[in-house]
Order: C-alpha cells, then sequence, then structure tokens
C-alpha cells in the first residue's frame, strides 16, 4: 500500500468523522488537518477527493451501506461509520483502485482508530458491499 494513499485515507476518515459529528465544511476539516505536522507527508488531493466524495454523496452512501448492517445506521460507531463511507466510496467511485485494497484499508483503518473488534465487522460489511458494487470484479477471483 502506498504509504500517502495509507496516510491520506487515515486523515479522510478523521475527517469524515468530524463531519459526522458536526458537520463542518470541508474548507475547515482541511484547514483543520493542514495544521498538523503529519500532513505533510500525505497525498492532500487525494484526502480531498475522498472527503468531497463521502460528504457529497453520504446519503447514497448511507443506503447502500444500511443493506449490509445487522442494526439502525445511527447505532454504528461513528468510527466504523466513517470508514464504511470511505470504503463505500471508493469501491464506488474508484474503480482504479483494486476492492481488495478498498477493504484491507478499511480493515486496517478500523484496527487504527476503532473499538476492538471493530475491524471484523467492518471486513464482513465492506465484503458484501464489494460483491455488489464490483461484483464483476469480486466473482472471478472468489471462483479461482
Amino acid at each position: 500500500m502506498s504509504g500517502n494513499r495509507h496516510r491520506a485515507r487515515e486523515f479522510a476518515v478523521q475527517g469524515i468523522y468530524q463531519w459526522l459529528l458536526n458537520h463542518q465544511s470541508i474548507t475547515q476539516l482541511a484547514q483543520q488537518m493542514r495544521e498538523r505536522e503529519e500532513y505533510a507527508d500525505l497525498d492532500e488531493e487525494w484526502c480531498l477527493a475522498l472527503m468531497q466524495g463521502v460528504i457529497g454523496s453520504v446519503d447514497d452512501l448511507d443506503a447502500r451501506i444500511a443493506a449490509f448492517v445487522d442494526r439502525p445506521m445511527q447505532a454504528l460507531s461513528p468510527v466504523e461509520h466513517a470508514v464504511l463511507l470511505l470504503g463505500a466510496e471508493e469501491l464506488l467511485n474508484h474503480p482504479e483502485v483494486p476492492y481488495r485494497v478498498v477493504i484491507n484499508e478499511a480493515v486496517e483503518l478500523t484496527k487504527t482508530f476503532g473499538g476492538v473488534d471493530g475491524h471484523k465487522y467492518v471486513n464482513g460489511v465492506m465484503d458484501k458491499l464489494a460483491a455488489t458494487i464490483r461484483g464483476e470484479e469480486v466473482v472471478p477471483r472468489k471462483m479461482r
């Protein structure tokens, strides 16, 4: 995994998390992130594109995720919700990123920011999302 893109996803998840809690603008979120020293080591364009993609289509992404969660969306932890939104955005709008990379990144982000076993839950939901959004990519690999 590209360190710059992984770091961009870390910041994107944090920005999405903040947005879920207080609905700050992308401009405000980006400004806060730029103030952090670690921000210099990431792909800023990728980070902002992911955040804008999620925030711009949150209702559609939530509807897709809701089909595969076993609880109301409001009952998801904000971290799991942010990671699932990011993963759904990548699966849907960034076909250049292999679905396995998207799932792995979601799992790793949840391990970093989420609860003890949250990554297992996110992995299961992401696997189902990938099968529906990227079915043509997922099915052939699973048949091997």
